[in-house]
């Protein structure tokens, strides 16, 4: 009984680990927000206007958002090699062999050693997504309840073809 208790316990509290967005950082993407103007033509298309590249891109990934958050996510967690935790079982191999290609710990480093002006894309590529589910409380992730910049550097190898 004692052990049924505990797993309860545990599992009720699992959502309180999920790291929250503090009030430096939703300060921080409003500020970026302003900076940005997205307009929708007559066909719904995004035209993204930024004072810098970085502006851009944080109105690109947020427009991205608004269209399909969703395939943004699941984008992710394909080159995470974590599609197994949505999908199941059926999904470990394609994981393995996610895992086997892309290293998120050379994403890292990469990252860490990254040039100021990259860094500040990938900053802004990572904000947008985190501002967007700031802004969408009703928008429930799949699995990933925070983006990382280095995310974006799960890309870098070369070739579509090497996983799909």
């Amino acid at each position: 009984m004692k052990k049924i208790i505990l797993l309860l316990l545990i599992v009720i509290s699992l959502p309180s680990f999920a790291q929250p967005f503090t009030k430096d950082e939703t300060n921080q993407w409003e500020k970026q927000a302003k900076q940005v103007t997205i307009i929708r033509d007559n066909w719904g298309i995004p035209h993204i206007y930024g004072k810098s590249d970085a502006d851009a891109v944080f109105g690109l990934l947020y427009a991205q958002c608004e269209d399909d958050f969703k395939r943004v996510e699941m984008n992710y967690i394909e080159k995470l090699g974590r599609m197994a935790e949505i999908k199941g079982e059926s999904s470990l191999a394609d994981d393995l062999l996610i895992r086997m290609i892309i290293d998120t710990t050379e994403a890292k480093a990469d990252y860490d050693v990254a040039p100021a002006w990259l860094k500040n894309l990938l900053n802004a590529q990572a904000d947008a997504v985190n501002f967007y589910l700031f802004k969408h409380p009703e928008i429930k992730p799949a699995l990933l309840t925070r983006f990382k910049p280095w995310f974006q550097l799960l890309w870098t190898d070369g070739s579509i073809g090497a996983i799909n």
